[in-house]
């Protein structure tokens, strides 16, 4: 997709062909016969068996969606009155290793998802790249392609054959499974996009006309599209002969003016954002309350072909989220794991209040009525509880594989180079006649942890990062070169450990050769005999991958130092999708019965990650957290959104409090919802403590559907009234409020501390402290409450 938000285009009066809002009844993809898509004469549209034929396109990525969900997001589409679906095929997920295609597994079968697409009704535009950008890793280029030092990526093969010799595989490998789901074939397929946004990478026709040339060689004969911002197609002409135009970041102004620009063929929106997609770092989720109600209306109301990017965004599992950065590889800027995209239907599949309106908007337009939106899937919440308390499992200093040979690692090299493609890699040697001094890696790609003598020194990221969190994990920033211990603390002959994570490649922009590792070399400055460049390295690679996971040995040898694995084993009476809260945790990766649902970072804004139901089991349930920084476990919660959103306590009121202190100190209960973390509730204790339990009744001032609570001890250092544990009602009185919704006990520190709630509706609040979580006395106190939820319905 276009990194850029906004396309300086001119704003024109209304030209082109009004189409058909829909196409004839007698077009469906599902037919047994072969239909003719092309293009009306002089460019003025799109035909489909010689009929005008409006494209009402949402684009969702089957790498993904769960397999078992691909049909419920198609239908979702449908039901928003698209009548086709786009989707990228990410070459790096189908050829991880050069010639070894899998078109099978997982989430890798297109023609299954294209096929589903034809039966669900629904036409396709395919875009399988070579480059894709997507926000995807190396955007869908495949990693082995860097193993060669001098490799050029996007060039016709004149300019590097190597490239272009692995994408003529690919494409051969590819084209023979696309070209019976061609339309003209009897499939849905309607066009195939050549390359991705080419014109904001390079100007090269020939590269473009090449890859062409593949499809056709293989069978393939069209029709073709490009994708590009109309001032990259405007300045250099990034198209291929008799191929449709589609614009990125496209409105009706900006299809027009391509059609003024290039009128022997149609021109479309390619891609028309809902909302944007966000970054580790970013302030909040980027996208939200983005509205594009009124690009939808000029569409339909002068038959324009349209794509919307994304209607549904899934999410990036295990390795595969990308990054940007500028064109020297500066301004590095990671992707989060989820790719929610603030799209219409959500990561979880549900749809929004933007896909209400727009499905309104359009089937105004439709002279049939839409389907009905597909039942939501079912959520499962829990709190951190015992069982969701991890323990330490495994240790990676105990789980290392064999090192590679030592003529192979005199000098650090990227994964890259020895055809890891993702995770992590370990460089270690000793430092006889260590003096302390500091270390200086040219360069870190992308986060790494030292360790000297087998004890935490601290870590180094390739971009900036807040002052007080580098500050409290001892990380030098921008690579700049870190400090490490006095020999006192280490002795003079220190092991020294550098264990990289390697995040997403850049998939955007020339800075693509995006290796991972260190790219060149560590020295030491004020070493004393050491100063100076190291070499003489043992490497060793730490792919992470679904062997490794499985081969883990239980054994922690060391406890203290960090690179644990976390283990729980979570026994579930019934599944549902849901959210794995890690806020409380500090970076590393998550996985659920084998799977890797992706990283986690306290950098935010991310601090939940999907977990579909088809990954979890009724029974026993694995869940398994690698953290780069921490030695002791936290409680995780299991929640059923991305993010909760906090119900405002502007019309709160006190219902009942059955103790609080209000003669020796301010303790008042509404101090407890008030919003300033300085007062808060104390029970009473200047004329006699009050015995436990003891509780809060609030009246929210109107009814939410809640999925969260939110408790703050007090922050003034006493830990005095720290709440043990818990139980948590909902109801529409303060009369009656049935069974709890949520029990637990909260830990005894001054962190916040997060309940998940199952969805439950009401007007009333009430929350029951059973026990004082260090046993100091009868007391409850608390800073603040809060809750999450949305207005109910």
């Amino acid at each position: 997709m276009d990194r850029r938000r906004f396309l300086s285009v001119s704003i024109l009066s209304a030209a082109g062909m009004v189409v058909a809002a829909g196409p004839p009844a007698s077009a469906a993809p599902g037919a047994a016969t072969g239909h003719r898509f092309g293009f009306a004469p002089g460019g003025a549209g799109f035909l489909l068996d010689g009929k005008p034929f409006q494209i009402r396109s949402g684009e969702m990525h089957p790498a993904r969606i769960p397999v078992e969900y691909w049909q419920h997001r198609i239908r979702m589409a449908k039901a928003m009155g698209m009548n086709t679906v786009a989707l990228y095929v990410m070459w790096n997920y189908i050829e991880e290793t050069p010639g070894v295609f899998d078109f099978r597994t997982d989430r890798r079968d297109i023609e299954a998802f294209v096929r589903l697409c034809q039966t669900e009704g629904m036409w396709v535009l395919l875009r399988p790249g070579p480059y894709v950008c997507g926000e995807w890793d190396l955007g869908g280029l495949p990693p082995y392609l860097l193993k060669n030092p001098d490799i050029k990526l996007r060039v016709k093969a004149a300019d590097d054959p190597h490239y272009m010799a692995a994408v003529t595989r690919y494409i051969g490998a590819l084209a023979p499974r696309i070209k019976p789901l061609m339309a003209d074939n009897g499939g849905p397929v309607l066009m195939v996009q050549i390359e991705n946004e080419y014109g904001s990478y390079g100007t090269d026709a020939a590269y473009l006309e090449e890859i062409r040339q593949l499809w056709i060689a293989a069978g393939v004969t069209g029709p073709f599209y490009t994708e590009d911002g109309l001032s990259q197609v405007e300045s250099g002409h990034t198209y291929v002969s008799g191929g449709a135009i589609a614009l990125s970041g496209g409105d009706a102004p900006s299809v027009a003016q391509a059609r003024k620009d290039f009128p022997a063929v149609p021109a479309m929106a390619g891609e028309v954002y809902p909302g944007w997609l966000t970054h580790w770092g970013d302030s909040t989720f980027q996208g939200v309350g983005t509205d594009i109600s009124g690009t939808l209306k000029a569409f339909m109301d002068k038959g324009l072909s349209f794509n919307i990017y994304v209607i549904h965004g899934g999410t990036s599992f295990g390795f595969s989220a990308g990054a940007n950065a500028n064109d020297l590889s500066g301004d590095y800027q990671p992707d989060i794991t989820s790719y929610d995209y603030a799209a219409p239907v959500n990561e979880q599949g549900a749809p929004t209040a933007q896909y209400l309106a727009y499905r309104s908007l359009i089937a105004g337009y439709l002279t049939t009525p839409l389907p009905p939106v597909p039942a939501a899937v079912p959520t499962i919440t829990r709190s951190g509880g015992a069982e969701l308390l991890p323990s330490a499992y495994a240790s990676v200093w105990d789980n290392l594989p064999a090192p590679l040979p030592a003529d192979l690692t005199v000098t650090p090299q990227p994964m890259e180079t020895y055809g890891q493609n993702s995770g992590f890699i370990l460089y270690g040697r000793p430092l006889p006649g260590y003096a302390g001094g500091s270390l200086d890696i040219r360069w870190v790609h992308d986060y790494a942890t030292v360790c000297l003598g087998g004890s935490y020194a601290g870590g180094l990221y390739r971009q900036n990062l807040p002052a007080a969190m580098a500050a409290a994990l001892h990380l030098s920033t921008a690579n700049q070169p870190l400090t490490l211990p006095a020999a006192g603390a280490v002795g003079t002959d220190p092991r020294l450990d550098i264990l990289v994570e390697g995040m997403g490649r850049t998939n955007y922009g020339q800075a693509l050769v995006d290796r991972k590792g260190i790219l060149e070399s560590v020295s030491l400055a004020d070493a004393g005999p050491l100063t100076g460049e190291l070499t003489g390295w043992q490497t060793t690679l730490l792919p992470m991958d679904d062997q490794y996971i499985a081969g883990l040995t239980p054994k922690v040898t060391d406890p203290q130092r960090p690179g644990l694995f976390f283990r729980s084993i979570v026994e579930l009476t019934e599944v549902g999708d849901t959210y794995l809260d890690l806020s409380e945790w500090t970076k590393g990766v998550v996985w659920v019965n084998g799977r890797n649902l992706g990283r986690y970072w306290q950098l935010g804004p991310q601090q939940r990650l999907y977990c579909p139901a088809p990954w979890l089991r009724q029974g026993r349930n694995e869940i398994l957290i690698f953290d780069l920084h921490q030695t002791r476990p936290q409680p995780i919660s299991l929640c059923a959104t991305l993010t909760a959103t906090p119900v405002p306590t502007t019309g709160w009121k006190l219902v009942h409090a059955d103790s609080q202190e209000t003669a020796a100190e301010n303790g008042a209960a509404v101090n407890a919802f008030d919003g300033n973390p300085a007062t808060y509730w104390h029970t009473a204790w200047s004329t006699g403590d009050a015995p436990l339990p003891h509780e809060l009744q609030i009246d929210l001032g109107a009814r939410y559907t809640l999925d969260g609570l939110t408790y703050l001890p007090r922050q003034d250092g006493s830990p005095n009234g720290r709440i043990g544990s818990y139980e948590v009602y909902v109801s529409d009185t303060a009369t009656a409020w049935g069974s709890p919704v949520a029990t637990g006990a909260f830990t005894d520190t001054a962190a916040p501390k997060t309940v998940a709630l199952p969805p439950t509706t009401g007007r009333y609040l009430r929350l029951r402290a059973l026990s004082e979580a260090g046993g100091r006395g009868p007391w409850t106190s608390a800073a603040e409450i809060g809750v999450t939820g949305v207005p109910a319905l």
